[in-house]
């Protein structure tokens, strides 16, 4: 007997072969053999993953707006954010760290928060995005390389050094990349690539037209 090979997972970690079942809403599959989650039904993983990732373009330009921190000594007040710091690592010579706290921090987040919204506002609507396998394709590629939460952790340690020694103000910018870095987290937790998939795998006549570029 021939089965529908569409009906058929494989386990992403024992590579077991197995067939998928219907589930109610909010439950998972799990393998027969290791217990890895394989999908779970999230009826509404898209609408939650847009909600995180519209408060987190929110929250990302002003953490790249406002002062991070600000430091007092004798009177004088000095405060820096984010493209600040860039500008000033190049200043004192460290390109390649620059270049790798824009892109890291800057470049790689906007456009995987970018990415993500023009992908699910569209799906949000019943409609398909133009060109959304390259752009799923790109949020594969630029996702691994998103550090705002090794960024956070840096930071939190400078203003630990620096408090013993000068007056530290904590920014607006510190606090959004606190939230932002939480709502990252949430978002990579409520996207459903298999319900993103799901929606764009519909029969022709069901198709609505697609949204330019």
């Amino acid at each position: 007997m021939v089965h529908n090979s569409a009906q058929l997972i494989a386990c992403h970690d024992c590579d077991l072969l197995q067939r998928e079942i219907p589930l109610k809403p909010g439950c998972a599959a799990s393998c027969s053999r290791c217990g890895a989650v394989l999908y779970r039904n999230a009826t509404d993983s898209i609408e939650r993953t847009l909600a995180y990732t519209l408060a987190a373009a929110v929250l990302f330009v002003i953490a790249n707006v406002f002062p991070i921190f600000a430091i007092e000594v004798q009177g004088a007040h000095s405060a820096i954010n984010l493209l600040g710091a860039v500008r000033s690592l190049w200043d004192q010579q460290m390109q390649f760290i620059s270049l790798l706290v824009f892109l890291t921090t800057i470049l790689i987040p906007a456009l995987e928060l970018i990415t993500m919204t023009y992908l699910l506002l569209p799906l949000k609507f019943s409609r398909v995005p133009a060109g959304y396998t390259h752009f799923l394709r790109m949020m594969q590629i630029v996702e691994p390389w998103g550090m705002v939460e090794v960024f956070m952790l840096g930071v939190l340690v400078s203003l630990v050094k620096l408090t013993s020694s000068f007056k530290v103000i904590p920014g607006v910018a510190l606090w959004s990349f606190g939230c932002l870095t939480l709502l990252l987290a949430a978002a990579a937790a409520a996207f459903s690539a298999r319900d993103v998939w799901a929606r764009l795998d519909r029969k022709p006549g069901e198709e609505v037209a697609a949204w330019p570029i």
